[in-house]
């Protein structure tokens, strides 16, 4: 089936979603969520393939595990689609209406935005929240994943798409483009007249090629150059345990912590105790020449290491005189994701949290806390780094518009 078919069909069910009362979009959403589970096997045995590719490739191991799926990350998948499921309904929701000197009632009314285009990268997971989210709010969504996860995709996607016809519900809700050729997704980044909008979710490189080569509208959403900045009124315990959580939990994630910024107050204390915890999971430290001098085995950094996502076990530390220079290195090499300050002073985070520039900046909290399920969401369908329409975590109401609706009574201009 080529493009044009897809977006036909995927137009087609758009306007069906659109009209879809919430109990008939709830039941599907547990539905599915309960096949995902059911057929775990199937979908296990399909990502196994592609991990096995990927490593027979070279790839990295904090690639191969936002690549790998288990029992475990599927049942949270499940719970993912079922949080959707019991969430509001944004569609249709009425924001305001005020009345206009000439009796006009004039408001605004969430709607879909129609067709969504979805273009990422090895995240499998990315293919039942992408589906949640839209079915939910109403869009009908093309999937376009990388050729790394393709297995796990086609399986996810089958079993979607057999529980929605099952439910009487039209499969073209959730379409794959199983071409995975980089003229198809040159192709499908130019989809006017069907895509209403495209989100890229993977890569630097994949973003910037769907924001320099789309023509149709585009959220962009970020990769994560996350920072931790350990004040010198801050415990240092604590502080410890939040950079240890945000760079190792998982290394391969966005909202991962790739470089630490610390006090210069209490360098000498943190440090060696920073360096004794991050080598237990041997993450390799590059520092600046004063925090080379208290880490052991830490390396000298380049200026590319402050503007780098690692995505792997390798962090980037500096020694800071204070909040002023933390915020100033912060915004000079961020990517506008997620920061995070460790800090007992309220001044201080009340300016880390006023000055920062990104999407999403915390006090005393690891920058693992980025994401959709977390926030209350249910999933998320990416995290936006941009400034218009939406930013952060991306949920139900960043995938509808609204529309003006008034109500007259014979008015005329």
């Amino acid at each position: 089936m080529n493009l044009s078919e897809l977006g036909i069909k995927a137009r087609a069910a758009s306007v069906l979603l659109a009209k879809m009362n919430v109990e008939t979009k709830n039941k599907a959403l547990i539905a599915c969520a309960e096949a995902l589970v059911n057929e775990s096997n199937s979908i296990l045995e399909a990502n196994a393939k592609d991990v096995l590719i990927g490593r027979e490739k070279g790839m990295n191991e904090g690639l191969v595990d936002r690549l790998m799926l288990t029992e475990e990350r599927i049942k949270g998948i499940a719970e993912g689609l079922e949080q959707v499921a019991a969430l509001n309904d944004p569609v249709g929701e009425v924001l305001d209406m005020k009345k206009r000197p000439n009796g006009l009632l004039i408001g605004r009314k969430r709607v879909p935005l129609g067709v969504v285009g979805m273009i990422y990268e090895a995240r499998p997971n990315v293919t039942p929240d992408a589906f949640a989210l839209c079915f939910k709010s109403g869009n009908a969504v093309i999937l376009r994943g990388g050729s790394d996860a393709i297995n796990s995709n086609i399986a996810i996607v089958k079993v979607l798409q057999d529980t929605l016809k099952a439910c009487g519900i039209t499969e073209d809700a959730v379409q794959l483009i199983e071409d995975t050729s980089h003229e198809v997704g040159t192709e499908f980044m130019k989809m006017n007249g069907y895509l209403d909008v495209l989100i890229p979710r993977g890569g630097a490189g994949l973003i910037q090629s769907v924001v320099q080569n789309a023509t149709v509208p585009v959220i962009e959403t970020g990769t994560g150059n996350c920072h931790v900045f350990v004040d010198e009124s801050a415990d240092l315990n604590m502080a410890v345990d939040i950079i240890e959580n945000a760079k190792t939990q998982r290394i391969g994630v966005c909202n991962a912590c790739e470089s630490v910024l610390v006090h210069e107050a209490v360098a000498e204390k943190l440090l060696p105790m920073l360096g004794k915890k991050l080598a237990e999971h041997s993450v390799e430290m590059r520092a600046d020449g004063k925090a080379c001098s208290l880490i052991d085995g830490a390396v000298p950094a380049t200026e590319d290491d402050w503007g780098r996502e690692y995505l792997d076990l390798k962090v980037s530390i500096k020694v800071v005189s204070g909040v002023d220079e933390a915020i100033a290195h912060i915004n000079k090499y961020n990517t506008g994701h997620s920061e995070s300050i460790v800090t007992d002073s309220y001044e201080n985070s009340q300016k880390f949290l006023d000055e920062v520039d990104a999407a999403a900046v915390y006090v005393n909290a690891s920058t693992r806390f980025t994401d959709g399920f977390e926030f209350g969401f249910g999933a998320e369908i990416g995290i936006s780094t941009q400034k218009l329409h939406t930013r952060g975590p991306m949920g139900l109401e960043a995938l509808t518009t609204t529309k003006y609706i008034i109500y007259g009574n014979g008015q005329i201009r």
